[in-house]
């Protein structure tokens, strides 16, 4: 008699294998489920924070400003008008004479030797051998030359005197902004102490430095002013002037690297803000004219927030 042995293994391994292969199935089946949903799902808009403005209708104006020195034009010499020795002198440095005014005594060479020889054979000729030298206009003593005592030759020169009529200033104009100036042209000066002068073009100077090819420009102010020489000052001259006129901040103008092209952020809706070119004319301060396209007085133009924004991006106005 043959006994037969029977074993579960077999079973126990088939039904280990089914019930992993139902648990791979569903942990497979929920995964592209998951993918699909999230691929349904719309992507979060970026929006940008911005703040606005609108044009503004007004005047502008286009300066030169360059600097212009003090001069005194004319020079005068006051020369001795014989030989002889200098007896009395009323001139100092730095101090203004008025035309006419005795400046120096000259004692002559004959005079001084003879003494009052000459007097004393005659009371009647009264000669005294002296020859006074007066300014011949007004202006400040910017050199002198001899002291009392000193002996001097006829013609030798004494002092300077800076013609005060003379007084301009002088501006270095760059020679392509020529046509910028014209005569009698309003200027106006600051000082470096803050002080404001209204000047006039008045002349311009026949030559060009060579090498910053520059032309001077001479510039007449009002008034007897007493300012010194070689002071610098700042001279700010109208370039371009424009009336009623559209303009925009200059922190609303983008340009390319180049700064050929130039556009702003402009919204047409209250959430969406497109690129729109623009043409730009003068630049007044922080301010720059917008000559295309015609702006309207509701258009709101971004001024903060508008760099790198891209056309039709989303923004969010602030206060």
């Amino acid at each position: 008699m043959k006994i037969y042995k029977t074993t579960c293994m077999p079973f126990k391994s088939l039904l280990a294998i089914l019930t992993a292969a139902v648990i791979c199935s569903s942990c497979g089946g929920n995964a592209p489920a998951d993918a699909g949903a999230a691929a349904d799902a719309p992507a979060a808009a970026t929006v940008t924070p911005v703040k606005v403005t609108t044009v503004d209708q007004s005047s502008l104006t286009d300066y030169i400003e360059l600097n212009a020195t003090s001069s005194f034009l004319q020079k005068n010499y006051v020369k001795a008008n014989a030989i002889g020795y200098i007896q009395k002198v009323n001139a100092q440095i730095g101090h203004y004479v008025n035309k006419g005014e005795v400046l120096f005594t000259i004692k002559t060479k004959e005079s001084q030797s003879i003494g009052n020889s000459i007097n004393i054979l005659d009371t009647t000729f009264k000669f005294s051998g002296l020859n006074k030298i007066k300014a011949s206009e007004h202006g400040y003593i910017t050199q002198l030359s001899h002291q009392v005592g000193d002996y001097v030759q006829d013609g030798e020169q004494l002092a300077i005197i800076s013609d005060r009529s003379s007084f301009a200033f002088i501006m270095q104009l760059p020679y392509e902004l020529r046509a910028s100036v014209t005569n009698n042209q309003d200027v106006l000066l600051s000082l470096p102490d803050g002080t404001k002068l209204n000047g006039k073009v008045n002349s311009f100077m026949p030559t060009v430095d060579t090498l910053s090819q520059t032309q001077g420009i001479v510039i007449k102010v009002a008034g007897n002013n007493t300012i010194p020489e070689n002071l610098v000052a700042r001279a700010r001259i109208v370039k371009t002037a424009r009336s009623n006129t559209i303009s925009l901040p200059s922190s609303a103008i983008l340009s390319n690297e180049t700064q050929t092209e130039f556009w702003v952020m402009k919204l047409i809706d209250a959430n969406t803000a497109v690129k729109t070119p623009i043409k730009k004319g003068i630049e007044s301060g922080d301010k720059i004219e917008i000559l295309s396209p015609r702006f309207s007085p509701n258009d709101k133009i971004i001024i903060s927030g508008n760099y790198g924004l891209a056309d039709t991006a989303k923004v969010k106005i602030i206060k």
